[in-house]
């Protein structure tokens, strides 16, 4: 008999009931180290007192009007992005997969309003995840996202991750955009070099494409910079961000230039409770909070200590490590053996990690964590690789045995 909530997820066994900084409550009192942070949502941890001050505040006034009115907190929070990043103007969605989708239309309408419509196909790259949409996962294109869901949305071309070959026989007279992400999250933690990202903007200037970054897990300070893409020194013609831009709160947002932008005009796209007075005034709150003079430098900081940590780690279990990856606070452990071990030990000794594809387990504290967080997580993942390693060992035994 199917669940009361559609049996969409493999939901691990736990229940909280409360959350404060880093740490998680379940029913029975037992506190766990969150260093998923909701799949890297929320940025500054678990009910932060300015956040819950900024959501309280606007709830005593007014939750929702739509979008068919001026929203005085959705303008501030568009001015403050546009004063902070490369774009002219901002869309506001409840999601990553939303902002992502209004990206796609906005590359698909800029060709369309400069009279070529047929320019409309997006290369995209394997490992990559975009939502869950159906256009978003004919972007990605991996079985286990589009399985059962056929036929896909065509204007899609995927090519290999890093082979550049393969990117430049792609580009077509029907090719409107490059989408890809700075960090590949779900993919397994995967950086594009600056050096990539620098050629990429080269190549979408040299064939009069745009450049569109996904930017939904690796934005708002997760790198040490607001935004990953920032560290290479380009700029994207569009943009989708998400995930820490409400720091909890479902909110998201499509980002771009003045001339990206250029057929987005009245009636083209839509959104009923995009922006909304609660959404934007939490999102502001957590924009502030993250320009704060050194903030980026704490995070900074703590990725430099929590790399060198794991790195550590992974050099005294290589019988159950093989590699870190990521950058700042958006790192990856790979694992040897299936990483679904490794993370049941880690919940074991109460540290929430989050899965991730290519056998990865992705380490996302909240960007305002501490050195005493961090050597907490750290003492738990030591016993979990002894756990992980003695288990390892065991089933080589039994198996020599048989």
């Amino acid at each position: 008999m199917i669940t009361p909530v559609m049996p969409t997820y493999a939901r691990a066994p736990i229940s909280f009931t409360r959350g404060e900084g880093p740490w998680l409550f379940d029913e029975d009192g037992q506190r766990y180290l969150d260093f998923g942070s909701g799949v890297a949502v929320n940025a500054l941890g678990h009910a932060h007192p300015a956040l819950v001050e900024a959501l309280t505040e606007q709830a005593r006034r007014l939750w929702h009007v739509s979008n068919i009115y001026r929203i005085p907190e959705q303008e501030a929070l568009a001015e403050r992005l546009i004063e902070e990043t490369f774009a002219d103007t901002v869309f506001f969605t409840n999601s990553g997969a939303e902002a992502m989708e209004c990206a796609i239309k906005t590359a698909r309408k800029y060709h369309s309003h400069h009279g070529s419509p047929e320019r409309h196909r997006i290369i995209t790259f394997e490992g990559s995840f975009h939502g869950r949409t159906l256009a978003t996962i004919a972007a990605a294109g991996a079985e286990k996202l589009t399985d059962g869901f056929g036929p896909m949305l065509d204007g899609f071309d995927h090519v290999p991750f890093g082979d550049h070959e393969a990117l430049n026989h792609a580009i077509g007279d029907q090719t409107a955009a490059i989408l890809i992400e700075p960090v590949q999250g779900e993919g397994g933690v995967r950086p594009v070099p600056e050096q990539c990202l620098k050629g990429l903007r080269d190549l979408c200037d040299q064939h009069g494409i745009l450049l569109i970054l996904d930017e939904v897990q690796s934005g708002m300070g997760r790198t040490g910079k607001l935004f990953a893409h920032e560290w290479s020194g380009i700029e994207p013609d569009i943009m989708g961000a998400a995930k820490g831009i409400g720091g909890g709160f479902p909110l998201g947002a499509c980002l771009a230039t003045e001339a990206a932008a250029a057929g987005m005009l009245a009636g083209s796209h839509g959104s009923t409770y995009g922006g909304n007075p609660l959404a934007s005034a939490v999102g502001l709150k957590v924009l502030e909070t993250v320009l704060e003079d050194g903030f980026l430098d704490h995070v900074s900081r703590m990725s430099g200590l929590l790399r060198q940590k794991l790195e550590g780690l992974a050099a005294s279990w290589p019988e159950v490590l093989t590699e870190v990856r990521g950058e700042g606070l958006l790192l990856g452990l790979r694992c040897k053996r299936p990483s679904a071990e490794l993370l049941q030990a880690v919940r074991d000794e109460r540290l929430l990690l989050i899965p991730a594809g290519d056998n990865v387990l992705r380490v996302i504290p909240p960007l305002n964590v501490q050195p005493d967080e961090i050597a907490a997580a750290m003492e738990a993942l030591e016993r979990a690789c002894a756990k992980a390693a003695q288990i390892s060992e065991e089933r080589q035994l039994e198996e020599a045995r048989t």
